[in-house]
């Protein structure tokens, strides 16, 4: 694979510059202050809130398993992850100090990675990279065409199920971040996943850029390492595992001269104007 520019190459002193020093001091898990703690059972979801200026984590305390995690704008639901353009963004798989950005008209940080335990697993032999964007959550509609099964337990059925207390519906759950998930594209530019690299013990770690509602689903797939689909597929239960979730204040001095990002400062005219010598 040959080495070409990146196509979005922003201006300097934009928003997608990162104030490296600032997120790492975010990072130092000292004088934090623990607000919620919670571990996600096997093949489950849930949802939760991050205030705008927390930090959260999510972890593997018993060894490998895959999460698919999905994040709104707390107060406007509209606002939510978008994959495609974080992937244009930032990269494909992400790592500490890249962003996951919202959907338009808004288009900004919803929240900075500062920290991944992983963050030294790179690229593998075979082209995997670990926390991916490329693909999304496994969803019962598919797996009814590729088994002829039904089956209600799928992320994409977790989180509907995980939304649903505030106020939402399967409308509004989207593209995944696959938190742990080992991926890439194979010689024929198919999306391949593989076993997932992390221990117990392993995190991830974001600081929240606005008030977040998240919700997370413990992959019925485990660790991936026992296909769901073709001709060695099983149930892979005996690979699934919880994961944890954490929220943290910071020590206030930490965050004290940070606000949350503003939306896209684009007009929005969209080429409507008003045309010349006409009432608006």
């Amino acid at each position: 694979m040959g080495s070409p520019k990146a196509a979005y190459q922003p201006l300097p002193g934009s928003i997608m510059d990162v104030d490296k020093p600032f997120y790492d001091r975010l990072a130092v898990e000292e004088g934090r202050e623990l607000v919620e703690s919670f571990v996600l059972p096997i093949r489950s979801g849930r949802a939760w809130e991050v205030p705008a200026g927390y930090v959260c984590r999510i972890s593997t305390p018993e060894g490998p398993q895959v999460g698919d995690l999905n994040v709104w704008n707390r107060h406007n639901p509209r606002e939510r992850l978008w994959a495609s353009r974080t992937r244009q963004l930032q990269a494909a798989h992400v790592t500490r100090y890249d962003r996951l950005w919202s959907t338009l008209p808004y288009l900004r940080p919803l929240l900075t990675v500062i920290a991944d335990s992983l963050e030294s697993y790179g690229t593998d032999s075979e082209g995997g990279r670990v926390h991916d964007l490329l693909g999304t959550r496994c969803d019962p509609y598919v797996n009814r065409i590729l088994s002829g099964a039904d089956y209600d337990f799928h992320c994409h059925s977790n989180l509907v199920r995980a939304v649903l207390p505030y106020g939402l519906t399967e409308f509004d759950v989207h593209d995944v971040l696959n938190v742990f998930q080992c991926t890439g594209l194979n010689d024929e530019d198919r999306y391949f996943m593989k076993t997932s690299p992390a221990r117990a013990g392993d995190h991830f770690d974001f600081f929240a850029e606005q008030d977040l509602l998240c919700a997370l689903s413990t992959c019925p797939a485990g660790d991936l390492s026992i296909p769901l689909w073709g001709p060695d597929a099983r149930d892979p239960i005996e690979v699934c595992r919880p994961l944890g979730v954490e929220v943290y204040r910071p020590r206030a001095e930490l965050t004290k001269d940070w606000s949350p990002p503003p939306v896209a400062s684009y007009a929005g005219r969209h080429g409507m104007a008003v045309p010349v010598g006409e009432k608006a």
